[in-house]
């Protein structure tokens, strides 16, 4: 895989309420993307979204943290994708993973929407192209599937949240990888970590 990303996502919900919940660990990894390479978040009305670009091995990137709520998070994906002419291939969406334990992060091309209503809705804006690339950042389960509405939306014990923090560094540090199409290289050192 040698697709060059053009456009980090993070997904999560707006609003002092959601600080800090599980369910808005992409918002937390892009807005650690900004503040490693100072960017500056703005708010783009016209993608109901914050956005910013930021310079990663020499190459402008542009971030963005829909404002949409989780679920219809898609419209502001592909229509700033659209606007910039910038192919599925090109998008790298960071998200909360249920099936990861909290710690651990993993990138992937591609596949299914899991469940997570935001993933349905960016594959559906997009015509139905999942080709676009993902960091999951798990979340652990909370075992019941009943349980997960609640779950994603509350916030961790501290314990969960340091290993949040850790494995949001390591993706951090093979972000730049990923940038330059190294998948292989990015995808092995990630998915060889695991927070203690």
């Amino acid at each position: 895989m040698k697709d060059v990303i053009r456009f980090i996502v993070g997904l999560g919900n707006p609003g002092p309420q959601y600080d800090q919940t599980r369910h808005n660990a992409g918002f937390d990894y892009v807005d650690a993307l900004a503040r490693q390479h100072n960017g500056s978040w703005k708010t783009d009305t016209k993608y109901q979204a914050e956005t910013c670009s930021i310079t990663l091995s020499g190459e402008k990137i542009w971030l963005m943290k829909p404002m949409t709520f989780m679920n219809r998070s898609g419209q502001s994906v592909a229509s700033f994708a659209n606007f910039f002419k910038i192919p599925a291939e090109n998008i790298l969406v960071a998200h909360d993973e249920l099936d990861i334990a909290p710690g651990s992060a993993r990138f992937k091309k591609g596949g299914g929407h899991g469940g997570h209503n935001g993933l349905r809705d960016i594959i559906a804006c997009l015509g139905n192209n999942k080709e676009f690339y993902r960091l999951r950042l798990g979340i652990g389960h909370p075992g019941n599937a009943r349980d997960v509405a609640n779950y994603v939306l509350s916030k961790g014990p501290v314990e969960d949240r340091v290993c949040l923090e850790r494995a949001i560094d390591c993706a951090l540090n093979n972000t730049s990888q990923a940038i330059d199409g190294q998948w292989s290289k990015a995808m092995n050192n990630l998915h060889s970590f695991k927070a203690e």
